[in-house]
Protein backbone atom coordinates (compact mmCIF):
# COMPACT_ATOMS: atom_id res chain seq x y z
CA UNK A 1 0.00 0.00 0.00
CA UNK A 2 1.09 3.46 -0.65
CA UNK A 3 2.26 5.69 2.37
CA UNK A 4 -0.35 7.95 3.77
CA UNK A 5 -2.89 5.98 1.34
CA UNK A 6 -5.65 6.55 4.01
CA UNK A 7 -5.13 10.47 3.40
CA UNK A 8 -8.01 12.23 1.75
CA UNK A 9 -6.80 13.96 -1.74
CA UNK A 10 -8.83 17.31 -2.59
CA UNK A 11 -6.00 19.11 -4.70
CA UNK A 12 -6.91 22.73 -7.14
CA UNK A 13 -4.09 24.54 -9.36
CA UNK A 14 -3.05 27.46 -8.11
CA UNK A 15 -1.17 29.84 -10.74
CA UNK A 16 -0.26 33.53 -9.55
CA UNK A 17 0.33 35.90 -12.28
CA UNK A 18 1.64 39.28 -13.70
CA UNK A 19 1.04 40.94 -16.38
CA UNK A 20 0.66 37.53 -18.71
CA UNK A 21 -2.92 37.68 -19.77
CA UNK A 22 -1.32 36.56 -23.23
CA UNK A 23 -0.65 32.94 -22.04
CA UNK A 24 -2.87 32.63 -18.80
CA UNK A 25 -6.07 31.54 -20.99
CA UNK A 26 -4.27 28.37 -22.49
CA UNK A 27 -2.84 27.39 -19.27
CA UNK A 28 -6.06 27.63 -17.50
CA UNK A 29 -8.14 25.66 -20.43
CA UNK A 30 -5.29 22.67 -19.96
CA UNK A 31 -5.74 22.73 -16.12
CA UNK A 32 -9.77 22.46 -16.55
CA UNK A 33 -9.01 19.72 -18.68
CA UNK A 34 -7.61 17.84 -16.05
CA UNK A 35 -10.76 18.24 -13.71
CA UNK A 36 -8.73 20.51 -11.33
CA UNK A 37 -10.74 23.83 -9.95
CA UNK A 38 -7.92 26.63 -10.69
CA UNK A 39 -7.06 29.75 -8.29
CA UNK A 40 -5.41 32.03 -9.98
CA UNK A 41 -3.86 35.37 -7.68
CA UNK A 42 -3.55 38.11 -9.57
CA UNK A 43 -0.27 40.09 -8.23
CA UNK A 44 -1.57 43.86 -9.26
CA UNK A 45 -1.44 42.84 -13.27
CA UNK A 46 -1.99 45.81 -15.75
CA UNK A 47 -5.32 46.91 -17.20
CA UNK A 48 -5.35 44.20 -20.08
CA UNK A 49 -4.38 41.22 -18.05
CA UNK A 50 -6.85 42.10 -15.68
CA UNK A 51 -9.61 42.65 -18.28
CA UNK A 52 -8.65 38.86 -19.59
CA UNK A 53 -8.85 37.16 -15.71
CA UNK A 54 -12.36 39.16 -15.64
CA UNK A 55 -13.84 37.07 -18.52
CA UNK A 56 -12.21 33.69 -17.41
CA UNK A 57 -13.05 34.22 -13.89
CA UNK A 58 -16.60 34.95 -15.27
CA UNK A 59 -17.22 32.45 -18.02
CA UNK A 60 -14.84 29.22 -17.07
CA UNK A 61 -16.38 27.15 -14.27
CA UNK A 62 -14.09 26.12 -11.64
CA UNK A 63 -12.00 29.12 -11.70
CA UNK A 64 -11.89 31.54 -9.01
CA UNK A 65 -9.63 35.00 -8.97
CA UNK A 66 -7.75 36.55 -6.12
CA UNK A 67 -6.82 39.76 -6.81
CA UNK A 68 -3.77 41.86 -4.69
CA UNK A 69 -4.47 45.44 -4.46
CA UNK A 70 -0.56 46.07 -5.73
CA UNK A 71 2.12 44.24 -7.27
CA UNK A 72 4.03 42.46 -4.10
CA UNK A 73 5.82 39.38 -5.41
CA UNK A 74 5.45 36.03 -6.49
CA UNK A 75 5.70 34.74 -3.14
CA UNK A 76 3.03 36.84 -1.90
CA UNK A 77 1.00 35.66 -4.54
CA UNK A 78 1.46 32.19 -3.36
CA UNK A 79 1.12 32.31 0.26
CA UNK A 80 -2.03 34.39 -0.28
CA UNK A 81 -3.32 31.71 -2.57
CA UNK A 82 -2.13 28.54 -0.25
CA UNK A 83 -3.89 29.79 2.69
CA UNK A 84 -6.73 30.73 0.43
CA UNK A 85 -7.06 27.03 -1.46
CA UNK A 86 -6.50 25.53 2.39
CA UNK A 87 -9.64 27.27 3.37
CA UNK A 88 -11.49 26.53 0.47
CA UNK A 89 -11.33 22.85 1.95
CA UNK A 90 -8.41 21.42 -0.57
CA UNK A 91 -5.67 19.32 0.97
CA UNK A 92 -3.30 19.95 -1.83
CA UNK A 93 -2.49 22.84 -4.21
CA UNK A 94 -0.50 22.24 -7.74
CA UNK A 95 1.71 25.67 -8.44
CA UNK A 96 2.12 26.69 -12.14
CA UNK A 97 3.12 29.05 -14.05
CA UNK A 98 1.26 31.41 -16.15
CA UNK A 99 3.74 32.09 -18.94
CA UNK A 100 3.47 28.68 -20.52
CA UNK A 101 6.51 27.52 -19.12
CA UNK A 102 5.55 24.14 -18.02
CA UNK A 103 4.06 21.42 -20.13
CA UNK A 104 0.48 21.01 -18.71
CA UNK A 105 0.45 17.02 -19.71
CA UNK A 106 2.60 15.85 -16.90
CA UNK A 107 -0.33 17.35 -14.49
CA UNK A 108 -1.75 13.84 -14.20
CA UNK A 109 2.15 12.70 -13.03
CA UNK A 110 1.81 15.06 -10.38
CA UNK A 111 -1.34 14.21 -9.36
CA UNK A 112 -0.10 10.70 -9.12
CA UNK A 113 2.76 11.20 -7.24
CA UNK A 114 0.83 13.47 -4.63
CA UNK A 115 -1.95 11.07 -4.43
CA UNK A 116 0.74 7.78 -3.47
CA UNK A 117 2.31 10.14 -0.77
CA UNK A 118 0.16 12.92 0.23
CA UNK A 119 2.28 13.99 2.69
CA UNK A 120 5.56 14.65 0.49
CA UNK A 121 6.47 17.82 -1.60
CA UNK A 122 5.76 17.19 -5.06
CA UNK A 123 8.75 18.79 -6.80
CA UNK A 124 9.10 19.14 -10.45
CA UNK A 125 12.92 18.27 -11.87
CA UNK A 126 12.82 20.34 -14.99
CA UNK A 127 14.07 18.73 -18.56
CA UNK A 128 15.34 21.75 -20.62
CA UNK A 129 15.19 22.03 -24.61
CA UNK A 130 17.54 24.36 -26.47
CA UNK A 131 15.20 27.19 -25.39
CA UNK A 132 16.97 27.74 -21.66
CA UNK A 133 19.22 30.94 -21.80
CA UNK A 134 22.59 29.55 -20.94
CA UNK A 135 23.18 31.67 -18.08
CA UNK A 136 20.12 31.07 -16.42
CA UNK A 137 21.49 27.00 -16.82
CA UNK A 138 24.64 27.36 -15.32
CA UNK A 139 23.20 30.03 -12.46
CA UNK A 140 20.76 27.26 -11.11
CA UNK A 141 23.70 24.59 -10.27
CA UNK A 142 24.91 27.17 -7.55
CA UNK A 143 21.58 27.17 -6.13
CA UNK A 144 21.74 23.27 -6.39
CA UNK A 145 24.35 22.89 -4.61
CA UNK A 146 23.92 25.35 -1.77
CA UNK A 147 20.62 23.76 -1.06
CA UNK A 148 21.92 20.44 -1.27
CA UNK A 149 24.52 22.31 1.39
CA UNK A 150 21.20 23.53 3.34
CA UNK A 151 19.14 20.40 3.77
CA UNK A 152 22.39 17.77 4.00
CA UNK A 153 20.87 15.73 1.60
CA UNK A 154 19.77 15.61 -2.01
CA UNK A 155 16.22 15.35 -2.03
CA UNK A 156 15.19 18.46 -3.58
CA UNK A 157 16.98 17.62 -7.30
CA UNK A 158 15.89 21.45 -8.40
CA UNK A 159 14.27 23.77 -5.67
CA UNK A 160 14.16 26.83 -8.12
CA UNK A 161 11.56 24.87 -10.27
CA UNK A 162 8.01 26.74 -9.49
CA UNK A 163 6.25 23.73 -10.71
CA UNK A 164 5.34 21.49 -7.83
CA UNK A 165 2.11 20.16 -5.88
CA UNK A 166 2.51 21.02 -1.83
CA UNK A 167 0.72 19.50 0.93
CA UNK A 168 -1.55 22.28 2.24
CA UNK A 169 -1.49 21.20 5.59
CA UNK A 170 2.06 21.24 6.61
CA UNK A 171 2.92 24.20 4.08
CA UNK A 172 0.18 26.64 5.72
CA UNK A 173 0.98 25.59 9.50
CA UNK A 174 5.17 26.99 8.19
CA UNK A 175 3.29 29.86 6.84
CA UNK A 176 2.03 30.22 10.13
CA UNK A 177 5.58 29.15 12.19
CA UNK A 178 6.72 32.56 9.55
CA UNK A 179 5.92 33.98 6.41
CA UNK A 180 7.40 33.26 3.34
CA UNK A 181 9.44 35.02 1.22
CA UNK A 182 7.45 37.11 -0.83
CA UNK A 183 9.63 37.52 -4.05
CA UNK A 184 11.55 34.96 -6.57
CA UNK A 185 13.47 33.69 -3.42
CA UNK A 186 10.27 32.18 -2.52
CA UNK A 187 10.29 28.31 -4.41
CA UNK A 188 13.83 27.86 -3.11
CA UNK A 189 13.08 29.03 0.65
CA UNK A 190 9.90 27.07 0.92
CA UNK A 191 11.61 23.41 0.04
CA UNK A 192 14.40 23.71 2.18
CA UNK A 193 12.57 25.09 5.08
CA UNK A 194 9.51 22.42 4.53
CA UNK A 195 12.67 19.67 4.07
CA UNK A 196 13.80 21.01 7.59
CA UNK A 197 10.41 19.87 9.14
CA UNK A 198 10.92 16.39 8.06
CA UNK A 199 8.46 17.00 4.67
CA UNK A 200 10.05 14.13 2.12
CA UNK A 201 10.47 14.91 -1.49
CA UNK A 202 9.58 13.10 -4.50
CA UNK A 203 11.04 14.81 -7.62
CA UNK A 204 8.99 14.40 -11.11
CA UNK A 205 10.57 15.48 -14.18
CA UNK A 206 8.99 17.47 -16.77
CA UNK A 207 9.33 19.76 -19.79
CA UNK A 208 10.35 23.29 -19.07
CA UNK A 209 10.73 25.33 -22.47
CA UNK A 210 11.21 29.44 -22.46
CA UNK A 211 8.82 30.70 -24.57
CA UNK A 212 10.33 32.90 -27.51
CA UNK A 213 9.09 36.47 -26.89
CA UNK A 214 8.24 35.50 -23.45
CA UNK A 215 7.83 37.59 -20.44
CA UNK A 216 10.05 37.14 -17.35
CA UNK A 217 10.13 39.26 -14.35
CA UNK A 218 13.53 38.27 -13.14
CA UNK A 219 16.24 41.29 -12.63
CA UNK A 220 19.28 39.79 -12.51
CA UNK A 221 21.17 42.26 -10.22
CA UNK A 222 18.51 42.47 -8.15
CA UNK A 223 17.25 38.71 -7.85
CA UNK A 224 20.29 37.54 -7.71
CA UNK A 225 21.49 39.39 -4.29
CA UNK A 226 17.91 38.39 -2.89
CA UNK A 227 18.75 34.95 -3.72
CA UNK A 228 22.22 35.38 -2.12
CA UNK A 229 20.99 36.45 1.37
CA UNK A 230 18.49 33.75 1.45
CA UNK A 231 21.25 31.39 0.98
CA UNK A 232 23.19 33.14 3.76
CA UNK A 233 20.58 32.64 5.76
CA UNK A 234 19.48 29.45 4.99
CA UNK A 235 23.27 27.85 5.61
CA UNK A 236 23.41 29.85 8.82
CA UNK A 237 19.35 28.05 9.44
CA UNK A 238 21.29 25.00 8.62
CA UNK A 239 23.42 24.77 11.42
CA UNK A 240 21.61 24.43 14.30
CA UNK A 241 19.73 21.42 12.94
CA UNK A 242 22.77 19.81 11.45
CA UNK A 243 22.42 17.01 13.79
CA UNK A 244 18.80 16.29 13.22
CA UNK A 245 19.32 16.84 9.44
CA UNK A 246 21.92 14.25 9.67
CA UNK A 247 20.40 11.19 11.80
CA UNK A 248 16.98 11.64 9.68
CA UNK A 249 19.14 10.50 7.00
CA UNK A 250 21.05 7.91 8.54
CA UNK A 251 17.72 6.86 9.79
CA UNK A 252 16.58 6.80 6.56
CA UNK A 253 19.90 5.10 4.86
CA UNK A 254 19.40 2.20 7.04
CA UNK A 255 15.89 1.77 6.71
CA UNK A 256 16.28 1.34 2.72
CA UNK A 257 19.17 -1.16 3.97
CA UNK A 258 17.20 -3.13 6.12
Amino acid sequence: MPDDAHDCFAPCALIPIYNHGGTIAGTVRALRAHGLPVLIVDDGSDDATRRVLDALAQDTDGVRLLRLPHNQGKGRALSTGLLAAREAGHTHALQIDADGQHDTADVPRFLDAGRARPRALVCGAPVYDASVPRARLYGRYVTHVCVWLETLSLAIRDSMCGYRLYPLAATCAEIARKPLPARMDFDTETAVRLVWRGMPVVNVPTRVIYPANGLSHFRMFRDNLRISAMHTRLLLGMLPRAPQLLWRRFRRENACVD
